[in-house]
């Protein structure tokens, strides 16, 4: 992109954002009315519309029924998606909402419904328009929360959700050139007052990055930091592949059990922390019912493993050293080895 963070992007730059996608049969785009989303639109129009055969383009807006301007910003979206010759849909979260963590809950139901418009549009991609500036913020949010190395690699330019891929090809564009490249066309935009709600995490944080910013810690800085990370947490990941395939073949002799990983102890324990904790969590995740673990459980797992490892401690008759619950999976060490299974469902209240 153009080191001016002002300038609006040209029609050059915006094939350029979009060209790994020519080849999608159907693409959805996530709308709500602000200035990066209706940018995202706009832009993606001008793009097909240089193709010789581009990508069939829906567009969708949801609303959350929790302000009531959503219903006219939809109408706006869809007055500005027909002047673009883009077929429109609104889709609307009904229900009950939480009065607890309402922007995940209402992030969930977003793109969920967002999922099921691109099956019944046949599209593969769900395009959102999230910028360098989102990602700033989403790095900021994961630090201080104490996310690890995959946490702080922020947001990936592809993720695969619900059997769709979720695309963000505005990441490294800064918000501030959107919003220039609308004023270049003459286009209107929404502002959604709860980006300015410092009730919620991110607009706490948003306020914050004029003074970090000072600092050197501005938006730029901030997403090529989560970029570093990023590669550094892709490394990471081939190391645990490797890893996993290490262990497997030490195994080759023993037949798997179904339903079961099993590493032999000593062998995990040679391994780099990093690994290890890749390692116990893939498996939790994988053999438990209970939703992702939490890394700080798994990391305090691991602790209490390294030691009964560490202690050389042996089990009589063959009883575990260790057994632990977390996640809904069943983690023991007995006989030299690890193993994780599905722990048993827990037994309601009452019964």
């Amino acid at each position: 992109m153009s080191d001016d963070d002002d300038s609006p992007i040209s029609a050059r730059e915006a094939r350029r954002l979009f060209a790994g996608l020519k080849d999608a049969p159907a693409l959805v785009l996530a709308v709500s009315g602000g200035p990066d989303s209706v940018a995202l639109m706009w832009l993606a129009a001008r793009w097909q519309r240089s193709l010789a055969r581009g990508p069939q383009i829906t567009v969708v807006t949801i609303d959350h029924g929790l302000r009531p301007e959503a219903a006219r910003e939809a109408r706006e979206v869809k007055r500005l998606a027909a002047e673009l010759g883009l077929p429109h849909r609104t889709l609307r979260w009904r229900g009950e909402k939480p009065k607890t963590g309402l922007p995940a809950a209402a992030r969930e139901a977003r793109y969920r419904l967002l999922a099921r418009a691109a099956r019944a549009a046949g599209a593969s991609h769900v395009l959102t328009a999230h910028t360098r500036d989102d990602q700033a913020e989403t790095l900021l949010m994961r630090l201080f929360r104490g996310s690890g190395l995959a946490g702080l690699s922020a947001m990936a330019r592809f993720t695969a959700r619900d059997g769709i891929v979720l695309a963000r090809p505005l990441l490294d564009v800064p918000k501030s050139q959107l919003i220039a490249t609308l004023r270049r066309a003459r286009i209107g935009f929404a502002e959604d007052p709860s980006n300015r709600d410092t009730a919620f995490t991110r607009p706490r944080l948003r306020a914050l990055l004029p003074l970090l910013a000072a600092e050197g810690g501005d938006a730029r800085n901030l997403a090529r930091l989560a970029a570093r990370l990023a590669r550094a947490n892709a490394a990471v990941e081939v190391l645990a592949d490797g890893a996993e395939r290490f262990l497997r073949l030490r195994d080759r002799g023993d037949a798997p059990q179904v339903g079961v990983r099993s590493f032999e102890a000593s062998a995990f324990a040679a391994l780099p922390e990093e690994v290890r904790l890749r390692l116990l969590l893939r498996a939790i995740n994988a053999l438990g019912h209970e939703g992702p673990a939490e890394l700080g459980k798994v990391e305090t797992l691991m602790s209490v493993l390294d030691r009964a490892i560490a202690g050389r401690r042996a089990a009589a008759n063959g009883r575990p050293v260790l057994k632990q619950t977390l996640a809904g999976a069943l983690i023991s060490l007995a006989g030299g080895r690890i193993q994780v299974a599905p722990a048993p469902a827990r037994r309601r209240k009452g019964r």
